[in-house]
């Protein structure tokens, strides 16, 4: 059974905003942790249907992001 299924709601990453709040590209951040710019824009757009936990640290590592909700949401 699906994650979103059992829970009934639509994960969210809010890469797009992070990368606004912080006057990044895409090509920025695939430099700086190593992921690929097609990885970043899936992300951005939220089309993934399996997200790589290690893109979700290297990303949360970049921003220092402390509290996951600060990049994963749930949408019903």
């Amino acid at each position: 059974m699906k994650v979103n299924v059992l829970i009934g709601n639509r994960i969210e990453i809010k890469l797009y905003k992070l990368l606004i709040e912080n006057n990044m590209t895409y090509q920025e951040l695939a430099e700086k942790t190593g992921l690929s710019t097609r990885t970043i824009s899936t992300l951005v757009n939220n089309k993934m249907k399996q997200v790589p936990m290690i893109a979700l640290e290297k990303i949360a590592d970049e921003f220092k992001i402390k509290d996951i909700r600060d990049l994963i949401d749930f949408k019903k």
